[in-house]
């Protein structure tokens, strides 16, 4: 059986950008779970651990950087591998997040292929159906 798949969770309130991440991981054994406001991926933060976070800067009520900021508070999360996707690159946002934490700050528009990458590069996750 191997090891659990790595969990991925995506937030952003763009359906492209959603779109994006289900379509640069769909070849990926990962699970990848989506959420379009800071709110939903919070509460599922709370109880669930992940192996990566793809967090947009911006999105509605609540910014990607106050989400992280608060999830390095949690208990169990403080070194919960976060990526930030922003449509706005901003050095001062990419000051805080590297303050935060956040391993990598990746401008928007993203190609798949980044994407792709870098859900391989930190959760190793395997091509689908490879050793079959």
């Amino acid at each position: 059986m191997g090891k659990t798949r790595p969990a991925v969770i995506g937030v952003d309130n763009s359906p492209s950008m959603k779109k994006l991440l289900e379509r640069s991981t769909e070849n990926l054994d990962i699970d990848l779970t989506v959420f379009t406001v800071a709110e939903e991926a919070w509460s599922y933060l709370q109880s669930n651990s992940t192996d990566l976070v793809i967090l947009s800067n911006i999105l509605p009520i609540k910014d990607g950087l106050t989400l992280l900021k608060e999830l390095r508070q949690l208990p169990g999360q403080e070194q919960t591998q976060v990526i930030i996707i922003s449509s706005k690159d901003y050095a001062q946002d990419r000051v805080i997040a590297k303050e935060l934490g956040a391993l990598e700050f990746i401008p928007k528009p993203t190609p798949m292929q980044t994407i792709t990458d870098v859900v391989v590069k930190y959760t190793q996750a395997n091509l689908k159906n490879q050793d079959k």
